[in-house]
């Protein structure tokens, strides 16, 4: 089955997995980040040797591994009941992130909504990733070279994800506000969708709203 999605776009340090953990914590939304996944297998595993080679220098791995970590993520959280796929919508973070990638998932999801965190002012990403760099001791956000190569790497390969999905589904978000005020604005959008409908005491999406699955 095709599993309902809203993208949280954005450059590396426009706060996606700041509002993404946020908005995780909504009934019948589950929050994924791709980078999170990477960063929680181990270095000396096939796939954690993958990410430190590429990450390190500021590149994407290829698309491969990354749809094959997010296929056994989602197999994952839902063999352990984190994830329910008739009922929850995906908060994809990081994923897809070429237009390839987007692509290849368009037969795994199903994507509803884009909330594109997007901020001008490079230096104010910078920023942000050196600071995340400190508190979490992030690879990828190690120094300011391969912060400006994620940064170009975003700019080449994937703000073109966008071009692969309607206008009318992106919604622009100002990502050099507060977090609360990002989260208001993304909030506000969020509350104009069609409520999800109850069923035998279970939470799931009516055939109306737009979060829904046209096969469900």
């Amino acid at each position: 089955m095709r599993y309902r999605a809203i993208l949280l776009f954005g450059a590396p340090g426009a706060g996606k997995g700041t509002q993404g953990k946020i908005l995780g914590q909504i009934p019948n939304f589950v929050h994924f980040s791709c980078g999170d996944a990477f960063r929680s297998l181990r270095v000396d595993s096939p796939l954690g040797r993958v990410f430190v080679d590429y990450a390190g220098k500021g590149n994407l791995v290829p698309d491969e591994p990354t749809i094959e970590l997010w296929k056994q993520s989602m197999n994952g959280m839902a063999a352990t009941g984190r994830f329910n796929p008739e009922a929850d919508t995906l908060l994809l973070d990081g994923i897809p992130r070429n237009p390839n990638q987007a692509r290849i998932m368009a037969d795994m999801i199903e994507v509803k909504a884009i909330f594109n965190l997007f901020c001008p002012v490079v230096d104010k990403l910078i920023n942000r990733l050196q600071r995340r760099a400190l508190k979490d001791n992030r690879l990828d956000d190690a120094n300011v070279e391969v912060i400006r190569s994620r940064l170009e790497t975003y700019k080449r390969e994937t703000r073109a994800v966008l071009e692969c999905y309607p206008e009318s589904m992106i919604h622009q978000i100002d990502s050099t506000q507060e977090p609360l005020q990002v989260l208001l604005d993304i909030l506000k959008i969020v509350s104009r969708l069609p409520k999800p409908a109850v069923s035998d005491g279970t939470t799931v999406f009516s055939r109306t709203s737009p979060l829904s699955s046209t096969g469900s």
